[in-house]
């Protein structure tokens, strides 16, 4: 009998739970596009009549997986970065449907769009006479050079010209915008008077950027922003990278908004999805009319913020300590307790001492002290492509799982993941 004769009709195979579940979530379009995809492949030959509802299934698309992230990096870029708080996934779920973003209930008359978000961040940064967010930190840079200094120049020195990731450098960024870059001091080295004598009537402003991916030692200077609000008489404009909004002890070599602002500092941009632990977002806090003449040009438009992002903001600044200020600061004894507990679960590895970080670009000098489990490092793929999916990072011919970075309650999925992939390696 002509095998061909034997594949299912569609219906029977939509028919299927698994199908049928999926339908709610992914379309029916979608669900009858893999069928028919997999009859396709049944009358090829090259799976059974009876595999097509299972290679259907196997075929949907999944969209973004969660991940476990065991790799002992805080703000893996790759994992997304900083993980939201359960307060703000309770509000980005709120949001999801319709919402009062720029609605006043009162009046039932249009109101300022994410003002909640933009109320919690200037109570919180209160030296911050205006605020207003963009979708991410080289935005709220291009929106400040867009509007202060396109066709003029841009006072930075050599020392702060960085790559911000992904090949994406700062010259050419901020070049993109129609400025022209006036570079001054040297790589090692940039003086007050560097600047002062960089300053014509064609400047727009003088940048200052924290080095937060790298670190020069040795013979080094530059000016502080409290030395440079003295001494020019343009803005200037301090991106601090990471997202801190006040000191925070843990983190002494990386600077913070309000305290930037106190010195000086005409503007600060900042990212939300770092040290803040909060949504992507470009962060703008500084002299109201700076930020009022931002949040009015006509990019603000294109940058702006969805509503999604501003109520994760908003949760994030009222709500609890973040995941991020968690995995921070967790002891490391708890860390080496339940890592021991780990490994007694699943019946294999060895508990050794580890080295977090905090990535994302942020404190790279910072080591944490922390534990992992030592598995052989064949297990690192299977464990990135199980289900749940868990990431470590491959030291040494070693895969190392760090729960530094993984909440207590989900312990138990990780050892579960780790059960599967050694019995499928038994």
């Amino acid at each position: 009998m002509d095998h061909r004769r034997r594949v299912p009709r569609t219906d029977v195979v939509l028919a299927d739970p698994r199908l049928e579940a999926a339908a709610a979530r992914l379309g029916r379009g979608a669900i009858k596009a893999a069928v028919i995809a997999a009859q396709e492949r049944a009358r090829a030959g090259e799976i059974a009549p009876e595999e097509v509802a299972d290679a259907a299934v196997a075929a949907l698309p999944a969209g973004m997986r969660a991940v476990h992230n065991a790799t002992g990096v805080v703000l893996h870029t790759n994992l997304g970065r900083a993980a939201l708080s359960a307060a703000a996934i309770e509000a980005v779920v709120t949001a999801a449907g319709s919402t009062d973003v720029e609605l006043d209930l009162g009046t039932g008359r249009r109101a300022r769009r994410g003002r909640d978000a933009l109320g919690a961040l200037a109570a919180a940064v209160p030296d911050a006479g205006g605020v207003h967010v963009v979708n991410n930190g080289a935005a709220a840079l291009v929106l400040t050079a867009t509007a202060l200094a396109a066709g003029r120049e841009i006072v930075v020195s050599r020392g702060e010209m960085v790559e911000i990731g992904d090949g994406f450098r700062l010259p050419e960024l901020l070049e993109s915008t129609g400025a022209r870059l006036r570079e001054v001091g040297t790589t090692n080295r940039t003086s007050v008077a560097d600047y002062t004598a960089a300053i014509t009537p064609d400047t727009g402003f003088v940048l200052k950027v924290h080095p937060s991916n790298f670190v020069v030692r040795g013979f080094t200077s530059a000016a502080g922003i409290a030395e440079l609000a003295g001494a020019v008489t343009v803005p200037v404009v301090a991106d601090i990278g990471s997202g801190l909004l006040r000191p925070d002890p843990l983190l002494p070599d990386e600077p913070d908004a309000a305290t930037t602002l106190r010195a000086g500092a005409d503007l600060v941009v900042a990212s939300g999805d770092k040290l803040l632990g909060g949504p992507q977002a470009g962060l703008l806090l500084g002299a109201a009319p700076l930020v009022e003449r931002l949040r009015r040009h006509p990019l603000a438009r294109a940058l702006r913020v969805d509503k999604l992002t501003l109520a994760a903001l908003h949760a994030t600044v009222t709500g609890p300590v973040t995941p991020t200020w968690q995995a921070l600061r967790t002891d490391p004894e708890l860390l080496r307790e339940r890592t021991e507990r780990l490994r007694d679960d699943v019946g294999a590895g060895e508990v050794v001492p580890s080295v977090a970080v905090v990535g994302g670009g942020g404190a790279p000098d910072l080591e944490l002290p922390s534990w992992a489990l030592a598995l052989p490092e064949r297990y690192a793929a299977p464990l990135r492509q199980g289900d749940p999916p868990v990431a470590g990072r491959v030291e040494r011919g070693r895969l190392l799982l760090d729960l530094r970075c993984v909440g207590a309650g989900h312990d138990a999925a990780v050892a579960g993941a780790i059960r599967a992939v050694l019995q499928d390696g038994d």
